[in-house]
């Protein structure tokens, strides 16, 4: 009888040693006094190296003057942020390994990858077309078959080009600046990436008249920032955060520093965006 109890007794105490010594990212944050982000290093205006070799963009403004205060609220401390360089293929596994705490950068909120991770509310909204060099004969999604076309490795956009233009020669690529020389070498004749990424891409590009945004959105593609799976307490403050900056009209200062007439990459907030934003503000 007490081998009997023993064994029985045995996967309750496991099952305790197990939840108690998991750590949550709040206090894994709480300790290192640091909140580390996985971003980009090539996605202007989101988050990239500045002239100044600064890092810098809207992802990252987000972060800093609006989940940060959220989060030294909820800690009661002054906490610092690190920023590591994440890619489509590295930021999920960057997570789940614990080496970032949050992903902020252009990550799309997909239903296949919230089996891997959880996502904070929309903080943007895109969709995917196409950069070619003007007088093009792409298009769009339409006219790219028998053509070769470049995409980020692990991209909703590569995605969706194999699903629905499989005759395309679809060529990935590990980052944005690698697949933006393949078109620039001519090893490609389009690159697909979220428009807003596009647009920021021919606006920082050496001779930005050469080159052309085309087609209409093939995707919907709204941005989220990623965090651990079932990790709710740090996905509120997350949330709060994001809601508080929208809420306060801290969030249109933020976009229109870089997407406004004199911002980095002038990108109107389309009335139906600012609503959707709006309406994800739930009440207090």
């Amino acid at each position: 009888m007490k081998y009997l109890i023993f064994f029985l007794a045995a996967p309750l105490f496991l099952g305790i040693a197990v939840t108690t010594s998991a750590e949550t990212t709040l206090k894994k944050i709480d300790k290192s006094g640091t909140l580390v982000i996985g971003t980009r290093t090539g996605s202007p205006p989101f988050a990239y190296v500045n002239k100044n070799n600064e890092w810098v963009g809207f992802s990252i403004d987000l972060v800093e003057k609006a989940i940060l205060p959220a989060l030294n609220k909820k800690l009661n401390k002054q906490i610092k942020l690190e920023k590591k360089e994440s890619a489509p293929a590295t930021r999920i596994p960057l997570l789940t390994s614990n080496a970032v705490d949050l992903i902020a950068e252009t990550m799309t909120d997909t239903q296949s990858r919230r089996d891997s991770v959880d996502f904070s509310l929309t903080f943007f909204a895109t969709g995917a077309q196409f950069l070619v060099k003007k007088g093009s004969p792409i298009k769009g999604i339409q006219t790219i078959a028998g053509k070769r076309v470049a995409a980020q490795q692990g991209s909703t956009n590569a995605r969706i080009i194999r699903e629905r233009a499989p005759s395309a020669k679809l060529l990935e690529f590990p980052d944005q600046p690698a697949a933006f020389q393949a078109l620039a070498q001519g090893q490609v004749q389009a690159y697909t990436n979220d428009g807003i990424q596009l647009a920021g891409l021919k606006a920082k590009a050496p001779k930005p008249e050469e080159w052309a945004v085309v087609g209409e959105f093939f995707s919907y593609e709204p941005y989220g920032m990623a965090l651990r799976k079932g990790d709710s307490d740090f996905r509120q403050v997350v949330n709060v955060g994001l809601m508080d900056a929208i809420e306060s009209g801290k969030y249109f200062e933020i976009y229109d520093k870089w997407f406004g007439p004199k911002g980095e990459v002038p990108y109107p907030l389309a009335p139906e965006t600012k609503r959707f934003l709006q309406m994800q503000v739930v009440p207090k």
